[in-house]
Formats: structure tokens, sequence, C-alpha cells
């Protein structure tokens, strides 16, 4: 073979080398990007009123940097102090797992909870959407088991804590443990379902069954939770809802000072679970709710600025 006989022959060589290289790399890339797809991710709502000197930005910086699976959504519910601040620069950095919805208004947990899980259902990659209070009251350990649970069984579309099973470590109010009492009696004789605790911060949906909870606008602000689970009921049925549903005890509960629900809020309680009694009663068009996808445009009439996430 002469000298550039041997020559073009070492170049041919080297070029399927780096062909079958660049193969290689290219079959890694498509790997390691399923991969990524195929995660389960959960997007939490942090509902925040005047939260500036309550919110532990230790605590979601931290969670949210060793957890690629999780995104946190906070909604600023028309806060006079300086809320906003804290939640940006929670956010700075870290732009792709964390979103902030600023409405302008105060409009109650009700609202804000609703509008973060339309928005987050409006996001193709979210499949579990869940809400925590933003003093975590209910800690991240405790949520992470709470979307393990639902997770693991196919038939759940719901997973909500409970501070009145188990055995874990739940400090309560004494006064906050007696209008909890008042709304267990009221709420088992209006859902008629063996649920302890309706009122617990902490649940999390499939993103299947979103719109049957969240599409219509709440009658209540502290009771929704009450209506998602009327909404549940009167969508699987009485006799099959409890098959989609599973009440987890918690492992851990703190009561925090200065919360919302005031005295005033407190003792209208009971009225205000008459008038959901009322109202649901009546309420014929919610039973087999069919599962409807939320438009962007109706996710816009929520009541806040949802066409970008908020950026620091």
């Amino acid at each position: 073979m002469t000298f550039n006989g041997l020559k073009y022959a070492l170049i041919y060589r080297k070029s399927l080398i780096i062909e079958q290289v660049q193969k290689r790399l290219s079959n890694a890339s498509i790997f390691d990007s399923n991969s990524k797809q195929n995660i389960m991710r959960t997007g939490i709502i942090i509902p925040c009123y005047n939260e500036a000197n309550r919110l532990d930005s230790k605590a979601f910086k931290s969670f949210i940097l060793s957890n690629d699976d999780y995104h946190l959504c906070f909604v600023n519910d028309g806060s006079s102090d300086k809320t906003m601040e804290v939640l940006k620069s929670i956010q700075t950095g870290r732009e792709d797992q964390v979103s902030i919805i600023d409405m302008k208004k105060n409009s109650g947990k009700a609202s804000a909870v609703r509008s973060g899980a339309r928005y987050l259902y409006n996001r193709t990659d979210i499949d579990y959407i869940g809400f925590i209070d933003a003093d975590l009251s209910t800690d991240f350990n405790d949520f992470t088991k709470l979307v393990e649970s639902i997770n693991s069984n196919k038939d759940l579309q719901i997973v909500y804590g409970s501070r009145g099973k188990g055995n874990g470590s739940i400090e309560r109010n004494p006064i906050r443990m007696l209008f909890s009492k008042i709304i267990k009696v009221f709420t088992g004789m209006i859902l008629g379902l063996p649920i302890s605790d309706t009122q617990c911060g902490a649940k999390v949906f499939t993103r299947d069954i979103i719109p049957v909870a969240y599409n219509q606008p709440f009658i209540t602000q502290w009771l929704f939770d009450v209506e998602i689970f009327i909404r549940l009921k009167n969508y699987f049925g009485r006799d099959q809802v409890m098959n989609h549903l599973y009440e987890q005890p918690l492992q851990r509960w703190v009561h925090m000072d200065d919360s919302k629900l005031g005295i005033r809020d407190a003792v209208q309680i009971p009225l205000k679970l008459i008038s959901i009694w009322l109202n649901y009663g009546r309420l014929k068009q919610l039973t087999n709710f069919p599962i409807l996808n939320i438009s962007k445009a109706s996710v816009l009439n929520a009541g806040a600025d949802l066409s970008r996430p908020k950026a620091a």
C-alpha cells in the first residue's frame, strides 16, 4: 500500500470511530432526556397572605434544591406586607422550580388555592397537585409521604393528611381543638363519610381530578376542603368515593401563632357549614361532574396574572 493509500485508510477509519462515538453519545442523550420526562412531578401550592414574618425561606430553598421532581407555586393573596419580596428571594435562581402568582386583591385561602391549582393544571410537566400551609405546620417530610402514597396506588385520586389518626406528634391550640371538634360533628352530618380530618392543610390530588375539585368557585374561603369532598362524593358516588380517597396520619403537625383564622371567622363556622349543606343540596349539576380541560383563558379569569410566573 502506498503512503497516500495508507493515509486515506487511516482517515476513513478515524471517521468511522468518530461516527460511532457520536451515535453512542446521541443515544445516551436520548436516554437521559426520556428518563427526565418519565419522572412524576408534583406541584405544591402555598397560599400566602401577609406571611413575610412566618415564611421559612431556608426550608423552602433547601427542599427545592434537593428535590428536582417538585415545583413550588406560591400564591400571594393580596398581601400588604413584604411577602412578595420574600417570595422573590426564594424564587431567584430557581425560576424553573418556583412560580409566583401575584393576586392584587385579597380573596381568601380558597380562591388562592384554586388559582394555584388551575395554573399548575395548565402546565404539562405536572402530574400531581397539592397544597400546604405557608407556615409549614405540616412539614415537607409528611407531604412527600402523601405523594408516595398516591403514586403507589392507581385507584387513589386524593391523599390527605390527618391530625386525628396515628401516633404522630400533634401540637394544637386548645381553642382551635374545640372548633375542630365542632367542625368534625357538622362535617360528619353533611358528608356522611368516614373522614376524620377534612381541614388539614396538606392534600395532594392526581392531575385528572383537578377539574372536578376546582373548576367551580367555592362558596366559603376557610371550609373549601369540605366542598371538595362533597364534589368528589357527587362525582364518584357515595358507595365508591372512599375507594379513591385515603386519609393518612401525619407524623408531625404544629400549630403556629398568628393564624389567619380569627375568632370572628371561627364562630361563623356552623353557619358556613349549613350554607354549604343547603347550597350543595340544590346544585344537582355537580353530580357526575365531567372532567373538562381548563383552558388558559379560564385560568386568566381566576383573579391573578397567570400568563407568566412572576420572576424576581
